[in-house]
């Protein structure tokens, strides 16, 4: 099995990895359809194509359909929770003892940096780790109705899965709803996006390499026209997972109501990170960089607007912008503390906002401009950048950038700062800075966002349930909520005298 390294080495040598899979994965193998059409897939980091892949069409996404439903109907649903839990345990284990070829692949498809991609790794193998173990332990309720009647209830898989995953962390979302919905006897169809289709690939394969039924797991990559519109719209689909932007969201649920399928959306985010006066300083400035520069801040929860208490705000903007100007980017395999973003279009996006901005006359403290690697002067790199001091009317405060830009805010007290969190059209996550420890869930309690991260940003794990208030989505995924995201619960009562 070759290494990280070997696997730079090959890439380096050819611009490409022979590993890369190609087709479609249906039915339990890649197959390539026979219209034979095909996309590139950029590297980021060099601003190059360095593999191609299927372009699927509604045919492909109605033979993955179909195969999920034969499967579903056939062999998954009625396969025992502890023989599921073995399968899930064991494609956690191929995809750790796969770990430098997810990594590398990820890195070369998103842009990422590469111990970045080993983390999102790692996580991905805890997912099916955490819900293999939950597999067995999906029962109902009994319910008290008295001496002649017996009540209970059971909770059974919803069906036919869909799942579409972003570009931003593909292995990771693919994972996180894979995992839960394959633990809850559900059959998956999945397409990724077409920056980022290999890990959804690869991992496709080691599941089945892992004992996972022909027809079980099943993805299709191409467009979002073309395949994606298709499954989300397929009558043979019976839940629909969505992580994305609003704006695509939206159609997602327009689709789904025609055929009355469920929906879990996961969209954007515009989160806050309040950081009071009373903070631990040390621990709210790192906090605050890892928030809004992992990933280049191409994260729906990324902590993309930082809400300081004005007694500490100038001291604490300087030293943010002094630690900023330090980071280093680079080629996400050369692991950089900032790569690139994923694609052209998305960069002219981010510097869009940014060319806006200064328009309006913004205080940019640093950054604010397109740049390259320093190293090659290719690819599609963007500074890592901070405005001051901006109004909460401001688009840099209302909108998502899903960039390497951090929206500076100031408030004049703890009552100040809740009152800006909340004055967005999001509500993913927050993030709270503060040595006053009942403050802090006082202000928990009071910010509207799905989940809150208290002087750790990112804190938690594949435990704790995630998902958005307000035009963040709805739904749950994550922890034992997201189990419960894939089952439909039956009531059953009876007369027993």
């Amino acid at each position: 099995m070759q290494t990280a390294r070997d696997l730079i080495a090959e890439y380096t040598s050819t611009g490409t990895l022979e590993a890369l899979p190609k087709g479609h994965f249906i039915d339990g193998t890649f197959i390539r359809p026979s219209h034979n059409r095909t996309m590139e897939s950029f590297d980021p980091g060099r601003g190059e194509a360095f593999s191609g892949f299927t372009a699927g069409t509604r045919e492909d996404v109605d033979q993955a359909v179909r195969s999920s439903r034969r499967a579903f109907e056939t062999v998954w649903r009625d396969t025992g929770p502890a023989e599921r839990g073995r399968i899930l345990q064991k494609a956690a284990a191929l995809i750790l003892e796969n770990l430098d070829l997810l990594a590398v692949t990820e890195t070369l498809d998103s842009g990422k940096p590469l111990q970045e991609a080993m983390g999102d790794v790692r996580g991905a193998a805890r997912a099916f780790e955490y819900y293999a173990g939950a597999c067995d332990k999906l029962q109902g309720d009994s319910f008290p109705l008295g001496p002649d009647h017996i009540g209970y209830s059971i909770h059974e898989p919803v069906g036919v899965t869909a799942h579409i995953i972003p570009w931003n962390f593909p292995i990771s979302t693919a994972a996180r709803g894979f995992a839960p919905a394959l633990a809850a006897g559900c059959t998956v169809v999945a397409k990724p996006a077409e920056q980022t289709p290999f890990t959804a690939l690869l991992l496709a394969k080691l599941l089945s390499d892992a004992g996972l039924p022909d027809g079980v797991l099943n993805v299709v990559t191409g467009t979002g026209i073309e395949t994606g519109a298709p499954l989300t719209s397929h009558a043979g689909v019976d839940h629909i997972t969505f992580t994305g932007s609003v704006q695509t969201g939206k159609a997602v649920m327009k689709a789904a109501a025609e055929e009355v399928t469920r929906v879990v959306l996961e969209l954007g985010g515009k989160s806050p990170v309040v950081v009071l006066s009373d903070c631990d300083r040390e621990q709210a400035l790192n906090g605050v960089l890892g928030a809004i520069y992992e990933n280049a801040g191409q994260i729906c929860s990324a902590g993309s607007r930082l809400v300081i208490e004005r007694s500490i705000h100038a001291d604490f903007v300087e030293q943010l912008v002094r630690r900023t100007k330090a980071l280093k980017l680079g080629h996400g395999l050369e692991n950089p503390d900032v790569g690139p973003v994923n694609s052209a279009e998305h960069l002219a996006k981010i510097a869009g906002f940014l060319d806006r901005a200064r328009a309006r006359g913004a205080s940019i403290a640093t950054g604010g401009s397109v740049t390259q690697d320093p190293a090659t002067g290719k690819g599609w790199f963007f500074e890592p950048t901070i405005v001051d001091s901006v109004a909460a009317d401001d688009e840099l405060a209302r909108e998502e950038i899903f960039g390497p830009v951090l929206t500076v805010q100031v408030a004049e007290d703890a009552e100040h700062a809740l009152a800006l969190a909340n004055e967005c059209q999001y509500g993913l996550v927050a993030g709270i800075y503060t040595s006053d420890f009942a403050r802090a869930h006082r202000l928990a309690r009071r910010i509207d966002a799905g989940q809150i991260y208290i002087n750790e940003y990112f804190a938690g794990g594949i435990e704790v349930p995630f998902g958005g208030n307000k035009k963040s989505g709805f739904g749950r995924e994550k922890g034992l909520e997201g189990l419960k995201s894939y089952c439909k619960t039956k009531s059953i009562a009876a007369r027993i005298a």
